[in-house]
């Protein structure tokens, strides 16, 4: 029989192999407390092993976490400053660095988390992955508020892939017709990939994963625009017969309408040029884009000297696969002329 190392100055004196082994056989009722005999000694029953871990875990997070007992390390971030401890916080990659470089009296050490250059991060997203550290309760406070500045929080701290994963499929359900102008300046806000060239540019489809958000942000790119071109016309049923009377309830196209004039020119362009956009025939998109660019001049398109237009090819497609063809083109400076 092989003796296990001393682990923190303890060793029961059976090898892990072994004490899985004579567990196995409690469980199974094959052997008394001798160990002699492959039946149940008297019939009574193993009794069921307690949910130990869970009580840990819960008084972790209470005694720990949200009351501080027996800190070790004080971290302050915002205008926040928790107590908490060094054990715990190095599940975090991030924390474990800033605990490694930071300085330390001996008993207590104090980090500072610097978060000025991350304005998607809050303090209830940043708590909550905090805290997450101590317990998986922590995914039951996130909700369509805040699950954004959760996953910032998350990817930041690092080695929170389930919180990470939970907090985006939160952000994908909160994209709604309520929610998707929000959404939309989100996603512009983004920092464009660079082509091979070192430059940039907004017709570029593919997102920086430099960000906070690391490879989340192209994925919820994508999830606001594949709403944006195929699931809203859906929802409002923009093909349903449009029969609104003056001072009833808005159509599904006249929402359809108010949304993309809100959304930015190359996103704009994008949706009304996709083969996916489901808005009927090419007439039909043509008159929809036109409408839209109409109601774009009195807001988000009034840029100085630019000018949108639509354009309908008749006869074929000269433009990459769709018929409409939307361009924003500078306008010309009117010539002066002067007389000698």
């Amino acid at each position: 029989m092989s003796v296990s190392p001393i682990t923190n100055g303890h060793t029961n004196g059976v090898s892990r192999a072994e004490s899985s082994s004579s567990a196995e056989g409690y469980e199974n009722g094959k052997y008394d407390s001798s160990g002699s005999t492959p039946y149940p000694q008297n019939g009574y029953a193993q009794l069921p092993i307690p949910s130990h871990n869970d009580e840990l875990v819960n008084y972790l997070y209470q005694s720990g976490f949200q009351t501080g007992n027996y800190a070790d390390t004080q971290l302050q971030v915002h205008q926040n400053t928790y107590r908490l401890h060094a054990i715990i916080l190095a599940r975090s990659p991030y924390l474990a660095h800033l605990m490694s470089t930071s300085p330390s009296d001996g008993n207590r050490r104090a980090i500072y988390v610097p978060l000025e250059q991350e304005p998607e991060i809050t303090q209830a997203g940043f708590a909550i992955a905090l805290g997450y550290l101590y317990s998986s309760i922590s995914l039951t406070l996130i909700n369509a508020e805040n699950a954004r500045a959760v996953l910032a929080a998350g990817r930041l701290l690092g080695g929170m892939d389930e919180l990470c994963q939970y907090a985006y499929e939160e952000c994908r359900r909160s994209i709604s017709v309520h929610t998707i102008n929000a959404w939309l300046g989100f996603v512009a806000s983004l920092p464009l990939a660079t082509s091979p060239d070192g430059t940039s540019s907004p017709a570029l489809t593919a997102v920086a994963t430099n960000t906070v958000f690391g490879t989340y942000a192209q994925r919820m790119r994508d999830d606001v625009l594949h709403f944006l071109i195929v699931a809203l016309p859906e929802i409002l049923d923009i093909h349903a017969p449009q029969d609104a009377v003056a001072g009833t309830e808005p159509t599904g196209r006249d929402v359809l309408l108010q949304i993309f004039a809100q959304v930015p020119f190359e996103m704009f362009k994008g949706a009304v040029e996709s083969p996916e956009f489901n808005i009927g025939t090419d007439q039909a998109r043509f008159k929809f884009a036109k409408d839209a660019i109409e109601l774009r001049k009195r807001g988000i398109a009034r840029v100085p000297g630019a000018e949108e237009t639509v354009v309908l090819a008749f006869g074929g497609s000269n433009f990459g696969g769709s018929t409409v063809h939307v361009t924003r083109k500078m306008k010309k400076k009117p010539l002066w002329k002067v007389n000698a």
